[in-house]
């Protein structure tokens, strides 16, 4: 662990190192109109009886939450998968802000498409909304997702914003080791996460060798 950066929460904290920890702002978790809106917005075409497909990138893959009437490989293309976004309450504090995974711009990305009995979906719709969208710094979209079986379904994922605070941008490694060291939120490390999703994916046949590089430079003995 880096002395530079970590505290015992009942000290003062230490001067941010390596451009760690970030200097964010004030949070704001979006209220439960904003939240219903934006679903709204989202399922605007949506008949709401048809089944819906749900594209897992990160800790939907092994805590998905909901139960699917259909489970699969897939992949989206034009966005990869990255540690892009702080976590203030998840993975990490408001003063030692943990890392989670999002969808960026270019390249492709594996992970498991859920396909969601649609006439029971919206409760879990709902739920996940308010797992993945209180602080409004996804962005949801319906992607071309093509299954393992050779399928294309439009999916639902959550695309990172890069006009808010909490977008990280490629970050060193250095800020990364320091992450890895010390944040931990209410769900556990931003270690444990990462750890869990490499292992996912590395199980599920589809393991991501750039996540898992990271996690072999910046993750300490």
């Amino acid at each position: 662990m880096s002395s530079a950066v970590c505290s015992d929460p009942d000290d003062k904290l230490p001067e941010p190192a390596c451009g760690y920890p970030p200097s964010l702002g004030e949070a704001r978790l979006l209220s439960d109109e904003e939240l219903a809106a934006s679903l709204a917005s989202t399922l605007e075409h949506w008949d709401g009886a048809s089944d819906l497909w749900l594209f897992g990138y990160g800790s939907l893959i092994w805590n998905p939450g909901m139960p699917a009437a259909e489970t699969i490989h897939a992949r989206v293309r034009g966005y990869h998968r990255g540690l892009y976004l702080w976590s203030r309450v998840n993975r990490g504090t408001p003063e030692q802000p943990g890392l989670v995974l999002a969808l960026d711009r270019g390249g492709s990305c594996t992970g498991v498409a859920f396909r969601l009995d649609g006439a029971n979906a919206m409760p879990h719709l709902q739920a996940l909304w308010r797992r993945e969208m209180m602080m409004g710094s996804y962005r949801p979209a319906w992607l071309p997702c093509w299954l393992a079986d050779g399928r294309r379904v439009p999916a639902l994922a959550f695309i990172m914003r890069r006009d808010v605070p909490t977008y990280t941008g490629k970050l060193p490694d250095a800020v990364v080791k320091a992450v890895f060291g010390c944040a931990r939120g209410r769900y556990g490390t931003t270690l444990d996460y990462v750890s869990r999703t490499v292992d996912a994916l590395r199980k599920s046949g589809m393991p991501d060798r750039a996540l898992e590089a990271l996690l072999r430079r910046c993750a300490e003995e």
